[in-house]
């Protein structure tokens, strides 16, 4: 037995783990993300420092996906961060990986489910694409419902922080009350913001990220008044009080018009839904009745030129009942 042998190898083998081991050190006391970080700090502390040229953020950033490949393709998107800002307004806990996931797997399911049992071209096609805007479509309603409830909630908040001026409060003092006492949504709204002066960011920066993420004109009136004021002077209290009144006003202008307007968006929702419930039920009835509009090249013009029609018909009803209060 050649002990000088085995006993090299095993030399070897533990250099080897030695050297791996001495490279991974030394890429983590360079290069890893805590070494960065600490590098700067300590350049930041230095006396002939002056840190990293671009301006450091103090703001929790989110995250486009829980997998780093697929944020650095969706970085890649042309404004990626406005489908990013619409999902925050949405109150949903999703990120843009999750949207992602759930808009595309549905269709890929119902094409496999289409292409095992047998569906016309037509209907597969239909079916594909409900089932993509299903999320997009959860997505902007639950945005609608959470906007509709802040516009709501925003004259209680006006009025709370007026009466808190007037207490002898300060107005970021006023923010940080407005988020521990109002519900949600806008509660969770002004915590956040009342965190970001905390934190040290100016209250003109905060003010503008609230106004980003509520994309409702009463609330940047609200902003608008606010930053003003604290240019020019004048009596906040009253300006906010004023602010007040004026939302609740339109707020009820807005509910009276919604009434008087409501006979023609069932109308248009009678009417939009009407021909396709009569083609479900004639399928169901006679299924060879409808056939000849999808075998037919005559019948698929007719039915295209009648989606057109109808798409045309909506935005024009829409246009007719919608009504800018």
């Amino acid at each position: 037995m050649n002990y000088l042998y085995y006993g090299f190898v095993i030399l070897v083998f533990f250099s080897i783990i030695l050297l791996i081991e001495a490279t991974y050190l030394w890429w983590q006391s360079k290069h890893s993300s805590q070494a960065k970080r600490l590098e700067n700090r300590i350049r930041m502390m230095s006396a002939g420092g002056h840190g990293n040229d671009e301006a450091m953020s103090i703001l929790k950033q989110r995250e486009l996906s829980t997998s780093p490949l697929l944020t650095r393709l969706l970085l890649w998107v042309p404004r990626i961060q406005v489908v990013d800002r619409w999902l925050v307004q949405s109150g949903l806990d999703w990120s843009v990986g999750k949207l992602l996931t759930y808009t595309v797997l549905p269709p890929l399911v119902v094409w496999i489910a289409g292409s095992v049992i047998y569906v016309p071209l037509l209907p597969l096609l239909a079916a594909i694409v409900i089932a993509g805007m299903i999320a997009p479509f959860g997505v902007q309603r639950a945005k609608a419902k959470r906007m509709k409830q802040i516009e709501q909630q925003l004259p209680e908040v006006a009025d709370m922080i007026s009466r808190s001026l007037r207490a002898g409060h300060s107005f970021s003092t006023a923010l940080g009350m407005v988020g521990d006492e109002m519900p949600e949504p806008i509660g969770s709204e002004f915590r956040t913001t009342f965190g970001e002066i905390n934190f040290g960011v100016s209250l003109n920066d905060a003010l503008g990220g609230l106004a980003n993420r509520i994309p409702i004109s009463d609330l940047r009136y609200f902003v608008i008044a606010v930053l003003i004021q604290r240019e020019s002077g004048g009596n906040l209290a009253e300006i906010l009080g004023n602010i007040s009144h004026i939302i609740r006003a339109r707020l009820a202008l807005l509910g009276k018009v919604r009434v008087l307007s409501a006979e023609g968006r069932l109308s248009a929702v009678v009417l939009g839904a009407l021909p396709f419930v009569v083609a479900f039920v004639i399928s169901i009835i006679n299924p060879g009745f409808l056939q000849i509009l999808w075998t037919d090249p005559a019948g698929i013009k007719l039915v295209g030129a009648a989606l057109v029609m109808m798409v045309f018909g909506m935005i024009w009803m829409r246009k007719v009942i919608h009504i800018h209060v």
